[in-house]
């Protein structure tokens, strides 16, 4: 055996035991919430710098499966190299925790520019239907690079859910609607989804459909004609930041607002390109315009370099901010890095 092979001998066994160590600390807790999708491992360990979602039934691994992805090296490491290191992780993940190798996927995942974290990888359509408490799921484990599910904003969504109901309900760059269906479970008066992918808005409806509701897809100009049946769900598909412009024209108002920003996009079917370090602020501001009296607009940021404080979005907009991360860290992301989280209240001014 050569020292490279030796290395990832040594790594794999590394890994093993830090897989099942981190299984059995959160098995309990998952089964205990109705958690099936969950975060298992994040760069644990230096040497292996994989990030993994663990989906499905903690009592039934074989049926289970992993998703996860190969973060960028500080150093280069050729193809044929790479793809042997994780076949022998991929390996070492079934053999460590039961799952089946063909439930597991592994994909590469660099610094995203546009909506290429959302654009296909592959069409396996490895599907589940995954649990949160007492709402269900659909994602995606095998096609795209993110699954359809964040399981760093599981908390954000539970907080959601306890202001909504009987309120009005916006969600911006909704993706697949999970804030949309926690908002609805907990007894909000209306959704509005707004995104500009018809395949998001069409999984999003999925999602809505396993939970025990109905939701309604719209173009843009038909939201805004009132040629829109009365039903309490809508999925949207429009550019957030012209959807904006329009319904500040038309004075709509919402109780609660959730904006849930990508860090860039320059997609074709955009107004321009977003660049969340330098737009957000007027992103934010343009949202608070549209909050009824006593609204709350709900922001996660997914950005790691965001360099914005809750106490200088409050300066910039002349609002109170309050800093959400300690509230929305779960089990699974204690010691991690997760997007940064704020509420924002309507009107009420810091200074």
């Amino acid at each position: 055996m050569n020292r490279e092979n030796e290395k990832i001998t040594g790594q794999s066994q590394m890994f093993a035991n830090r897989l099942q160590k981190r299984f059995r600390h959160l098995k309990k807790w998952a089964q205990r919430k109705g958690v099936g999708a969950f975060r298992l491992y994040d760069r644990d360990i230096p040497e292996i710098p994989l990030v993994l979602d663990f989906y499905g039934n903690c009592t039934l691994p074989w049926e289970a499966a992993i998703a996860g992805a190969l973060y960028k090296r500080p150093y280069e490491k050729s193809e044929e190299d790479e793809n042997q290191w994780l076949s022998v992780m991929k390996d070492t993940i079934a053999l460590a925790l039961g799952i089946a190798p063909d439930h597991i996927f592994l994909k590469q995942r660099q610094r995203q520019r546009g909506a290429s974290q959302y654009e296909k990888t592959g069409e396996a359509r490895f599907e589940k239907i995954v649990s949160e408490g007492d709402l269900s799921f659909k994602v995606n484990l095998s096609d795209y690079l993110d699954t359809g599910l964040f399981p760093d904003r599981r908390l954000l969504r539970a907080m959601v859910r306890s202001e909504a109901s009987g309120k009005k309900v916006l969600n911006l760059f909704s993706y697949t609607g999970s804030f949309s269906v926690y908002a609805a479970a907990g007894g909000a008066a209306s959704t509005d989804s707004v995104d500009l992918s018809n395949t998001y808005l069409s999984w999003a409806r999925e999602n809505f459909s396993l939970n025990g509701f109905s939701a309604q897809l719209l173009q843009v100009w038909d939201f805004f004609s009132g040629n829109a049946s009365q039903g309490a769900h809508r999925l949207i598909r429009a550019d957030v930041l012209d959807f904006l412009e329009k319904a500040a024209v038309s004075k709509n108002r919402w109780d609660i607002i959730v904006l849930d920003p990508p860090v860039f996009s320059n997609s074709k079917k955009m107004t321009g390109n977003f660049d969340l370090q330098r737009d957000f602020i007027d992103l934010a501001g343009k949202c608070l315009k549209l909050l009824a009296g006593g609204g709350k607009l709900f922001i996660s940021v997914n950005q790691r370099q965001f360099k914005t404080s809750a106490a200088e979005i409050g300066e910039k907009l002349e609002v109170y901010v309050t800093d959400l991360q300690d509230k929305v860290t779960d089990e699974d992301f204690h010691g991690k890095k997760i997007p940064q989280s704020f509420l924002i209240n309507e009107k009420c001014c810091c200074l």
